[in-house]
């Protein structure tokens, strides 16, 4: 089945949408399926999110002349959120995905996807860890690090924008299955 990929896609495509159409968002929270752990792996979402968007506003004040301490952010914030992610990635690969994929098989090649989603995510990890280090040497030299600073920030904001597609279709696939099959499978 031809997919579009992490970089392509606009959604999750229409035929894995089985059960996200018959479980949307609005109601996750209140269905009697949604466990403890099911928000807990949400928020940890959250957290990515909320980092990627305060390494912008880091790069973003920098640029603007407005961030003093944006070294000593930038590497704590950029170590914290690939670390978290790389480690979550290894979780979900290694434990929950194996578990889910058996539970409805129309949605078996959504896990394939989703695989594929974290192939490419740690190219762009990969990609955003170098343009870090880049503006990090430039800062620590004593050299002017504004050229290297826009570029790491067109580089997370590309890796924003992946990162969003991948964190929502993995939520439109993963919590309507929690839903449909009950907590235990969690």
């Amino acid at each position: 089945m031809d997919t579009p990929t992490l970089e392509t896609r606009s959604g999750l495509p229409e035929h894995l949408r089985v059960l996200a159409d018959l479980y949307p968002r609005a109601g996750w929270e209140t269905h009697p399926n949604f466990s403890d752990l099911t928000g807990f792996w949400l928020s940890r979402h959250g957290m990515f999110r909320e980092l990627i968007a305060r390494l912008q506003d880091g790069s973003n004040r920098f640029l603007d002349s407005k961030h003093p301490r944006f070294g000593a952010e930038l590497s704590h914030y950029t170590r914290l959120f690939l670390d978290q992610l790389h480690g979550h990635h290894s979780i979900e690969d290694n434990h929950y995905f194996p578990k889910f994929i058996g539970l409805d098989g129309r949605l078996e090649h959504g896990f394939e996807l989703l695989d594929a989603d974290h192939h490419a995510l740690d190219r762009h990890i990969h990609d955003l860890a170098e343009s870090t280090n880049l503006v990090l040497q430039s800062l620590q030299s004593g050299n002017d690090a504004k050229t290297a600073t826009q570029a790491l920030l067109a580089r997370q904001k590309t890796f924003d924008s992946f990162l969003e597609r991948h964190l929502t279709d993995e939520e439109d696939l993963i919590v309507p299955l929690v839903l449909e099959y009950g907590p235990e499978v969690d």
